[in-house]
């Protein structure tokens, strides 16, 4: 019986005599009650220990795992409530469990935080509310494992799909198994012939001395520098699922960079809107991942309008080795591509350039609906005149020796690294 049976009894005993004495008993068992509980909480020893687990920094765009750790350090059973104080950023009030805990258990709390800008995220302490017996009283803990993370661009996706690239498991992920074509391959070794090995490779004059057939293994051609130029202008803050094109960009970069890493090449990262802005060069150093993840962290966004002539004189004036271009950028129409047309064939005259940039994904979802009306219908009428006009943009680049990856927003990294492999595999760079 709570405090609102207590005064319950009390104020029907001012009614009906007997109860009177009945009220009395209750609220002094009710008191004694209430004494053994803040006894047992308060007096007697026991505590709840509460601690938040969380990584050095978060990623970017992902499901982040944390953790909260708890021990009952009662004697006896103990009702918890836990709040998280999560940055602000993340405007959520739902970090916050009830949980039932045995005297000396453990138990751990899984919650996942998906960050969708980068920069600095404040935690604040774990609360925690704890009840016994009849729950007629709360203490509460508080731990302050006030804690500020960085959020960096995608790392879990530069693992995931570093994994993927250097493993038999390329189609689950998305990634396509690419032939070798072309000779920019240096002879490696000699070795005897498995099942999947490229007939045309076979040593004959080999296969006889061992009596078994021997083929040739090649190996890519290695330190080709490939760099990432991301443009940071207005129509690269437009939003996906939380995140900005810009953000996608920024990822996409680092996975990719990871990659060329991996695969001996050199990488290199350039950021720019309407003036240059992080210039590092191509190189294949121990530190260099480092450097592109530290340069990506701190690329601020002020969204100018893009300047792609001066992208064009820098790159031709400092980059004098033939190299691989990879531009992440969006274009608002077909007559704002071709404005700029002559910068990209400047820079494909020296360079193996792609050029990277999103299908409209609103228009996509426009376009599978049935109209309804004459309204919807002319709306729809608009919306495939947009989608086409992507289609010619990217058909006017291929025309002009471009490259070009015309992707949303959520196949950004797949379609990027299936190009990379695509060109290496193909002797393109």
């Amino acid at each position: 019986m709570g405090i609102i049976g207590v005064v319950l009894v009390f104020v029907l005993g001012g009614f009906i005599p007997f109860l009177f004495p009945i009220g009395i008993a209750v609220f002094f068992l009710f008191m004694g009650w209430l004494c053994i509980e803040v006894y047992f909480l308060f007096a007697h020893g026991g505590k709840i220990l509460g601690e938040r687990i969380s990584p050095d920094k978060l990623s970017n765009g992902d499901e982040n795992e944390l953790f909260i750790q708890l021990h009952n350090i009662y004697k006896l059973p103990a009702h918890l409530s836990i709040i998280d104080e999560i940055p602000h950023q993340f405007q959520r009030r739902d970090i916050q469990w009830e949980s039932d805990i045995a005297p000396g258990e453990e138990q751990t709390l899984l919650y996942k935080l998906r960050p969708t800008k980068r920069g600095e995220y404040d935690f604040g302490a774990v609360n925690i509310f704890c009840s016994i017996l009849l729950r007629l009283v709360q203490r509460r803990f508080r731990y302050d494992n006030g804690k500020i993370l960085p959020v960096y661009p995608s790392f879990l996706q530069m693992q995931k799909y570093e994994l993927a690239a250097f493993s038999n498991f390329l189609e689950e992920r998305g990634i396509k198994k690419q032939r070798r074509i072309g000779n920019t391959f240096e002879f490696e070794q000699i070795k005897e012939y498995v099942q999947g090995d490229d007939p045309r490779t076979i040593n004959w004059k080999a296969t006889a001395r061992r009596n078994t057939l021997m083929v040739n293994q090649y190996q890519e051609e290695k330190s080709q520098p490939v760099y990432a130029i991301i443009d940071k202008g207005r129509l690269m803050k437009m939003p996906f699922n939380g995140l900005s094109l810009l953000d996608y960009a920024i990822n996409a970069s680092l996975v990719i960079l990871n990659i060329a890493l991996k695969k001996d090449d050199k990488a290199g990262l350039i950021t720019f809107s309407n003036k240059m802005s992080t210039a590092l060069m191509a190189e294949k150093k121990s530190g260099q991942l480092f450097k592109i993840q530290e340069a990506l962290y701190n690329q601020l966004t002020r969204y100018k309008e893009t300047n792609f002539e001066l992208l064009s004189l820098f790159v031709n004036r400092r980059i004098k080795r033939r190299s691989l271009l990879l531009l992440f950028t969006n274009f608002e129409s077909l007559h704002s591509l071709e404005r700029q047309l002559p910068y990209f064939r400047s820079l494909a005259r020296r360079h193996v350039i792609v050029v990277i940039f999103f299908k409209n994904t609103a228009i996509k979802d426009l376009l599978r609906k049935d109209p309804e009306s004459i309204e919807e219908i002319y709306i729809q009428t608009v919306a495939e005149k947009f989608s086409f006009e992507k289609e010619l943009m990217a058909r006017k680049l291929n025309q002009n020796k471009v490259y070009t990856i015309l992707t949303t927003p959520e196949d950004l990294t797949i379609d990027t690294i299936n190009k990379y492999l695509e060109l290496k595999a193909r002797g393109v760079v």
